[in-house]
């Protein structure tokens, strides 16, 4: 059980935020609940910053993100980091960019810390459909994956 320095509501999903003193350690998708007040400075400013990207989507963030994943992963999340709000690649094009394939690309996706501040969302499947999010193929994360594209303006 993941410990939130602050929860933030969304339209039709809640926000996870955890972190440390310095850094983001965390951000979890969960089923709408009550916001909880951010504990920390760091967690006041990033639901601060979510705040506004709800507001306007184009929202650049400036958030302190803890190191983590493999350096393959960081690779595949700082490719997604660089997609415009607004836009999508496919996992095979993400897969073009760095040398790499789509089901790796995917397993990333899936396993990135910080979903909206690194924006996996952006990345669907090559037919355009949706593919999957946060390794499910359906159901409450892909219902939100669907908001965040909207929300963004984007088509898959």
């Amino acid at each position: 059980m993941t410990t939130y320095a602050a929860v933030l509501s969304a339209p039709t999903f809640s926000v996870g935020i955890a972190c440390n003193a310095d850094e983001i350690t965390g951000i979890d998708y969960l089923e709408p609940c009550t916001e909880l007040a951010p504990k920390t400075p760091l967690a006041r400013e990033a639901v601060r910053q979510l705040r506004a990207w709800l507001k306007d989507s184009r929202f650049e963030f400036g958030l302190p993100l803890a190191p983590a994943g493999t350096h393959f992963q960081r690779r595949v999340w700082a490719r997604i980091a660089a997609i415009p709000a607004g836009q999508t690649l496919s996992y095979g094009e993400v897969a073009a960019a760095i040398g790499s394939g789509p089901r790796a690309v995917g397993n990333a996706c899936g396993a990135n810390p910080y979903p909206i501040v690194v924006p996996c969302h952006r990345v669907v499947a090559a037919n355009h459909a949706l593919g999957g999010f946060g390794r499910n193929s359906g159901g409450f994360l892909l219902d939100i994956k669907r908001w965040l594209l909207a929300h963004e303006n984007a088509r898959p």
